[in-house]
């Protein structure tokens, strides 16, 4: 992944809807949802969210297919991976990093 395409990415990121519906894909898995389903779960009206798909799309960040009558969208776990490596490539400058606790709140598992 070259730089365009890292800022690219973050820049489609880079907005509420468009971050929530990506992390919804990510939810979903392989199996993917309809914009109807991400629609309704979002909270968006279908027009905006068509334009917030078609600006992940163009940054690779999600991909889709047909299934009949419907669109099933899918995150591009290896985009995601990809710009997740480039970010973290040169941490800590080779040196190891420290680890840091992580407290998780299960309480909405």
């Amino acid at each position: 992944m070259n730089e365009t395409d890292v800022v690219r990415a973050l820049a489609a990121l880079a907005q509420e809807t468009r971050l929530r519906a990506f992390r919804l894909l990510v939810v979903a898995g392989p199996e993917g949802l309809t914009p109807g389903q991400m629609a309704e779960t979002l909270g968006t009206a279908p027009t905006a969210l068509s334009f917030h798909l078609k600006e992940l799309s163009h940054a690779g960040l999600i991909g889709c297919e047909r299934n009949g009558r419907h669109l099933i969208y899918r995150a591009s776990v290896s985009q995601m991976n990809e710009l997740l490596g480039f970010l973290t490539a040169h941490c800590c400058q080779g040196q190891p990093c420290l680890e840091v606790p992580v407290t998780l709140d299960c309480s909405r598992c």
